[in-house]
């Protein structure tokens, strides 16, 4: 765990098909809520497909930012950056999450509860797959830039209407170390009431 680093940089070598579904097998036992597994995988390994999902995002990105009255050139600067990420990683997985099998609720308190430990379920499949990924020599980089265009996403990739888009994890053999690892004291994030 302490090695691991976001990588944002692969080299141009293929990801072997066994490998990702190793990764994707560490990330199927991970913990969830009631044990209902609600996490979806989208696995884009094919160029084509992962630059269209790029230029999607990144378009949705534009027109956010200048709505929000950022410089023209900052806003280029920042989808530029993001369309590079998606579109040169070997591989994206998308992380989506599915109530199909979750608890129902008539009132909006538990059914907002629900949602948000189908949320938590995903996030720690998301782990398992960065984890599993750095246990097999593979980067990887969480981004959660799909929570920012959720239907562009599901648009794009066609996907069923029911999967909600969390996260993208780009995967590859790293082109570098990553940037170094800093984390806040213990100190500052615990108390022992």
């Amino acid at each position: 765990m302490r090695s691991r680093r976001s990588i944002r940089r692969y080299t141009a070598q293929p990801v072997p098909r066994a490998l990702i579904e190793d990764v994707l097998e560490a990330a199927r036992w991970a913990p969830s809520a009631h044990n209902r597994q609600p996490w979806r995988f989208v696995v884009l390994t094919d160029g084509a497909a992962r630059a269209q999902l790029a230029e999607a995002m990144a378009a949705r990105l534009r027109a956010d930012r200048l709505a929000d009255g950022d410089s023209p050139e900052a806003v280029e600067a920042d989808a530029a950056r993001s369309q590079s990420r998606i579109s040169a990683a070997p591989v994206v997985i998308g992380l989506c999450l599915t109530l199909a099998e979750m608890d129902r609720y008539p009132d909006e308190r538990r059914a907002r509860a629900e949602h948000l430990m189908a949320v938590q379920s995903v996030a720690m499949a998301a782990q398992n797959i960065l984890l599993a990924a750095h246990a097999n020599g593979l980067g990887a980089c969480w981004l959660c830039a799909p929570l920012f265009c959720p239907d562009t996403v599901r648009e794009t990739l066609n996907l069923p209407a029911d999967w909600e888009p969390q996260a993208l994890i780009t995967l590859g053999y790293p082109a570098d170390e990553g940037r170094p690892a800093v984390r806040r004291e213990p100190g500052s994030s615990v108390i022992w009431p």
